[in-house]
């Protein structure tokens, strides 16, 4: 469903009565989002502002993802002599560029900013956040990417560090907000000791239009799950990969559906056999496979494994996206309401993923549940949806120590407003205030989840494991 103010921001002769009549309506800005798959060069053409404090390890990794990915990086004169950056970019042809903080020509402007701070310590510190940020405010360019990369709080050595290093919570969330008016994000990457290495992929993720829907989240990076046999390809990652999806005829799984064909992987498109017709045809779109079975029946997860023994020999990615709400308050809530909630949104992940885990579950394989920020912030009229989601986040956080000496990553999406089928049929009111309560003052689209759900999915996501991603724009409600 189109949003009208959206649809007004892009609309010139709108846009003049409006300004004529001294009117303050609000029009977000038309986010930069991408359907096609993923380049190596992703960032082919953008300005990326790059700044290292200190003697950071993690500087000629972020140099050498910008430059391979294509940025055209500026730095400030003391970076522009540091090898780590120099090298890189000449290994990729790129040539780094002088950042002038204060320039009394016309400013550059960026569609991206990256700070490295994994050397904040002290207190004092932090005043280099205002130094850099402030002069570079006003040079975003629309939907453009703030990121801040550290340590994590919890590898911090004495009481200074851990608040310095949480302080930049509260910095880059509120940046975030501050920055949606124009379309942009601001993302916080902790780097966990011996996740180094994995930093390239998430950093590709936030940079680029993928992540247009994702803001003010921290992402750890780290190296829990056991390091892939072989470096991860940037350029269709889920080549020769299978995947299963539930969920799949409409809405969130039939968008991913279309990205996982896209970057190369088989899909085994799952649904109800009441969706025949919607799942058939999907799955012959992209290529790929039918599955039809309830995932709440009996037999569902001997269904699904032997489709995958017979057809596949195993599974590389497993989402689960199949989900239902059935809202009322918890004193008027027929008890087959709170059942069928968590019979399809946690009992089924729970029992198809740990029968696949038996003996189809791949090494390196990737496992993808849909949970929500209801089940963060909970929600009056959905105890049994929150329920149902919280659950999930706690199956992955199990799973992903569980499966890590395999190189299994186990991660959740949480997604915020998005625009579907339900979200259409709420009152008016009810969907426009739903649509505002985010940093980028509109609702989501399905490829924003699948998006997110395609980069957890490949090998370059190696780092990401046992985290919740929300995909709701900042949303203000919850954590």
């Amino acid at each position: 469903m189109s949003d009208f103010l959206v649809d007004l921001g892009q609309n010139q002769a709108a846009k003049t009565v409006i300004k004529s009549l001294g009117l303050p309506i609000p029009m977000p800005p038309v986010l930069e989002r991408s359907k096609d798959a993923t380049k190596l060069r992703v960032l082919d053409g953008r300005d990326v502002a790059f700044q290292s404090f200190g003697d950071s390890k993690l500087c000629g990794v972020i140099a050498k993802t910008l430059a391979e990915a294509g940025a055209k990086t500026h730095c400030t004169q003391a970076l522009l002599e540091n090898g780590a950056v120099l090298q890189p970019n000449e290994a990729y042809g790129q040539v780094c560029q002088l950042l002038e903080l204060e320039s009394n020509e016309k400013p550059q402007k960026f569609h991206g900013v990256v700070f490295d701070v994994s050397e904040f310590s002290s207190l004092d510190d932090l005043s280099q956040l205002y130094a850099f940020f402030n002069p570079l405010m006003k040079r975003f360019r629309t939907c453009g990417r703030a990121v801040l990369i550290s340590r994590r709080p919890s590898e911090a050595e004495t009481a200074e560090q851990a608040a310095v290093a949480q302080a930049i919570d509260g910095f880059v969330r509120s940046l975030a907000k501050e920055l949606g008016r124009v379309g942009a994000t601001a993302q916080w990457i902790q780097v966990a000791k011996g996740g180094d290495e994995n930093l390239v992929g998430p950093l590709r993720f936030v940079l680029s239009p993928r992540s247009a829907y994702v803001s003010g989240q921290p992402i750890v990076v780290s190296g829990q799950a056991k390091a892939l046999a072989k470096a991860p390809d940037h350029e269709l990652p889920l080549e020769g990969k299978v995947a299963l999806l539930t969920g799949a005829a409409r809405g969130i799984g039939a968008a991913t559906v279309r990205l996982l064909a896209k970057e190369g992987a088989t899909v085994i498109c799952v649904d109800r056999p009441e969706d025949d017709r919607l799942t058939s045809t999907l799955a012959r779109e992209v290529g790929g496979d039918v599955c039809l079975v309830d995932v709440t029946s009996e037999n569902a997860s001997e269904v699904i494994c032997n489709h995958i023994r017979e057809r596949h020999q195993g599974v590389d990615i497993v989402i689960h996206n199949a989900g239902i709400t059935r809202d009322k308050t918890l004193g008027r809530m027929p008890e087959a309401l709170w059942e069928q909630v968590l019979a399809v949104n946690l009992k089924a992940v729970s029992d198809i993923t740990e029968a696949l885990k038996k003996d189809l579950l791949r090494d390196e394989a990737r496992v993808i549940c849909l949970s929500s920020i209801a089940g963060i912030s909970g929600n009056p009229g959905q105890t049994n949806y929150a329920a149902s989601k919280a659950g999930v986040i706690g199956l992955i956080r199990f799973w992903a120590e569980e499966l890590k000496d395999k190189g299994i990553t186990v991660n959740a999406i949480a997604p915020g407003f998005i625009e579907t089928r339900l979200t259409d049929a709420m009152p008016v009111p009810v969907r426009e205030v739903g649509r505002r309560l985010n940093n980028l003052k509109q609702g989501g689209q399905p490829e924003d989840v699948a998006s997110a759900i395609c980069f957890l999915a490949t090998p370059g996501a190696q780092g990401v494991t046992g985290q919740v991603l929300r995909v709701c724009g900042g949303s203000l409600v919850g954590a």
